[in-house]
């Protein structure tokens, strides 16, 4: 019945293979056999979810357990829910057809903020209230994980249980707890009473959280036996690890359609903006024979034509030519192309050039961030200006007439004069392609300028600084483009009124969660996307809630001031950050973890000592 009716939406909507299931490599178990059922909800379209790697991940662990059946679960594009709604047919797993409402937990990944409201209209369309205190029973466990969790405060009235950190041991650990209070007939207090003792999980019903009359954070009380600090939960060895050895294949083109090798996480830099660059820390690596396997592997399970090497900065790993020897030769033989993003401009070579192009080329993206030494040192990036031309040379050399070249707006610090540095920069890299002599002759060259805007983030140095206002980052971007003279240097940048939510979110408390809930019965979704994007919705839920935007958004934090994420430990000691806040005032680098380190505290997480 299910599927008659699906069968006449389909056919009305757009893209009907986000909908269909059935792919090849996908996990059918029978559920008559199985004891615990698990959503595994992405909040956004198929073509996104199905480019994650951590969905891949936990996929393949959870359905690796014999009493356990993982399905994916996916926001319905706004024909498809619409269909949905007026035929009365609820949001269901791709791989049983399933309505949400008759699985036990329903776990989401958040991977940006801009994605809340998806969760909402995803447990609504399922059947599922979406108030964690209106689902008083075990079942329908709402849990989430992924990077946004390192400040789940905003979602706290609608999330049951959150997993911090690295899932691939707690969520399995979760489940063995949630088989066992299932079987016994638990309330789901009681199972969450036992939960907050697995270590990176917290509960956040068991917080309570009071204010200052100027809206700061007076205090966090935890009770119910939760502990004071939740810490993150982190894979140690990380080469034993459990990994994919075949990945779902779509049938419709996704945004990351390829076969994705995670070469490490952390990363050993420290740029200061950089969220995933603390959260991730330490950094660990496979060995290369691994790698190998697990790449050759997924390429013959899945027929895919490319390989992506993954990490925070792929030209980091210490293993990276010892891998590619390995699996140069078999991507070659079957004419594999092989994706290296995220490279650095410092330690990018002319052998590393050779190597990639040896089968196809693919286009080079390098990462500056800021148009002047200055504001790059402020940010501790760690680059210099020579570096950064010598690596386009090689790039130039090597046969490529253009590169893209990502920056952002609104650092703290910033003037004028660092925004007009980002095109004078991109000036310099296009006189320097004319004055090469083993340049592609006969071609012009095209150089890209990626602008996004700032936006503070917690478990980072900047976590106390302001975002600049709407207004200002206006204004800097129309000083950006007025400074381009050149046809041959190309510049776009991110919409303003998303980071400037985005800026809302990132560092909110619990309170938001109203925003939240108000946005949503307003028609927010999607908010990602700007074509559903209404920011004024936004604003008018702000001020109903009697909050406002410059609080969360624009103003400057204190090191006194309790922070909404405080409680949450991500491994970065707290102290460490302050000293790289005031290096950054003083426009002042830190070496990266292999030449020194600067002791932040997060190697006490895999069993090591970091050092002052």
């Amino acid at each position: 019945m299910m599927q008659e009716r699906l069968d006449a939406i389909l056919a009305r909507v757009q893209r009907p293979g986000r909908y269909v299931g059935g792919e090849l490599n996908s996990v059918v178990k029978n559920k008559e056999e199985v004891e615990v059922r698990f959503a595994f909800c992405f909040p956004d379209t198929y073509e996104i979810g199905m480019s994650h790697l951590g969905l891949k991940i936990l996929y393949n662990v959870i359905n690796a357990l014999d009493y356990a059946w993982c399905e994916r679960v996916f926001a319905p594009w706004l024909d498809f829910e619409k269909e949905l709604r007026e035929n009365g047919v609820p949001l269901y797993g791709l791989e049983s057809f399933d309505p949400l409402c008759e699985f036990d937990i329903i776990g989401f990944t958040l991977q940006y903020e801009l994605s809340y409201t998806n969760i909402l209209t995803m447990l609504s369309l399922g059947g599922i209230p979406v108030k964690a205190a209106e689902r008083q029973d075990l079942r329908h466990l709402v849990i989430a994980g992924g990077p946004c969790t390192c400040n789940p405060e905003p979602l706290c009235d609608f999330v049951d249980l959150f997993s911090l950190g690295e899932g691939e041991e707690s969520t399995v650990e979760i489940l063995e707890l949630y088989r066992r209070a299932k079987a016994e007939g638990w309330s789901k207090e009681a199972f969450l009473k036992e939960a907050v003792k697995i270590e990176g999980v917290y509960v956040p019903s068991f917080y309570d959280v009071s204010y200052h009359p100027d809206g700061t954070i007076a205090a966090v009380i935890p009770k119910n036996g939760a502990p004071s600090v939740v810490k993150k939960r982190i894979i140690r060895d990380f080469d034993r690890v459990l990994y994919p050895e075949k990945f779902i294949v779509p049938y419709v083109e996704t945004v990351h359609d390829r076969a994705v090798l995670e070469v490490m996480r952390g990363c050993i830099r420290g740029c200061r903006f950089c969220q995933a660059g603390f959260i991730y820390r330490p950094l660990r690596e496979k060995e290369a024979d691994t790698l190998s396997r697990q790449g050759k592997s997924l390429c013959d399970t899945s027929g895919y034509e490319e390989i992506s090497l993954s990490s925070l900065s792929t030209s980091d790993y210490s293993h990276l030519e010892q891998l590619l020897d390995h699996i140069m030769d078999y991507t070659e033989e079957k004419k594999i192309n092989l994706s290296l993003p995220s490279l650095r401009v410092d330690n990018f070579s002319k052998e590393l050039l050779d190597k990639i192009n040896r089968v196809r080329k693919s286009g080079l993206t390098f990462a500056p961030e800021a148009g002047t030494q200055r504001l790059r040192d402020v940010i501790n990036k760690n680059v210099t200006e020579e570096e950064i031309f010598r690596t386009c040379a090689i790039a130039f050399t090597g046969g490529h007439t253009s590169v893209k070249l990502y920056f952002m707006l609104g650092l703290p610090t910033e003037t004028l004069e660092d925004i007009a540095g980002i095109i004078d920069l991109a000036q310099k890299i296009v006189n320097l392609y004319y004055h090469l002599p083993d340049r592609t002759k006969g071609k012009g060259v095209q150089v890209t300028v990626s602008v996004s805007t700032f936006v503070p983030k917690p478990h980072t140095p900047f976590q106390w600084e302001p975002q600049d206002t709407r207004e200002t980052i206006i204004a800097k971007q129309k000083h950006l483009v007025s400074c381009v003279s050149s046809k041959k240097i190309h510049c776009n940048w991110h919409q303003v009124d998303g980071s400037v939510l985005e800026g809302v979110f990132a560092r909110g408390d619990r309170r938001l969660g109203e925003v939240i809930y108000r946005a949503w019965q307003k028609g927010c979704h999607f908010d990602s996307w700007d074509e559903c994007f209404d920011f004024q919705k936004w604003q008018e839920a702000i001020e109903e809630c009697g909050l406002t935007i410059d609080f969360y958004a624009n103003r400057r934090r204190t090191y006194e001031e309790i922070l909404p994420w405080d409680h949450i430990h991500y491994g970065v000691d707290k102290a460490f950050l302050m000293r790289e806040n005031e290096k950054a005032k003083m426009a002042c680098t830190t070496p990266n973890c292999r030449q020194q380190c600067a002791g932040c505290g997060a190697n006490r997480l895999v069993g090591g000592k970091c050092f002052e």
